[in-house]
């Protein structure tokens, strides 16, 4: 059996919304200190919902595929939506990752929550 799922591999190897964004609405950024692992979520939100997203992750293959699964995950959702983003559904959606890579998919849904706590606290607006 291999050490990762063709999704995983796809993911890793042409991963979606990669990027930064100079006029982001929200901005999450989370690490990993242990595996060396820093991830940053970057959010544009109009009407309450994810209008576009891109992420800059430095970290090993899983780190990078958690992160642009998460960003495919939500982009144009809304924000109620987003905020219930787990890493055991990025898990899932990238077909497995191996236990002691699961801690990507965490710094995927941390980050993402980040971004968002940090676009309410930008507005001003309680959390949804």
């Amino acid at each position: 059996m291999a050490l990762y799922s063709e999704k995983v591999m796809d993911h890793f190897r042409h991963p979606r919304n990669v990027g930064s964004m100079e006029d982001a609405d929200g901005i999450g950024e989370v690490g990993n200190a242990k595996c060396g692992d820093i991830m940053k979520i970057y959010l544009k939100i109009r009407d309450d919902r994810v209008e576009d997203v891109k992420f800059e992750t430095f970290g090993c293959g899983s780190a990078i595929a958690s992160s642009s699964m998460a960003t495919e995950m939500i982009k144009g959702k809304p924000l109620n939506e987003v905020l219930e983003l787990t890493n055991k559904a990025v898990t899932e959606a990238l077909d497995g990752l191996p236990a002691h890579k699961l801690h990507c998919s965490v710094l995927a849904e941390q980050a993402i929550q980040a971004a968002v706590k940090d676009y309410y606290a930008r507005t001003e607006t309680a959390l949804g």
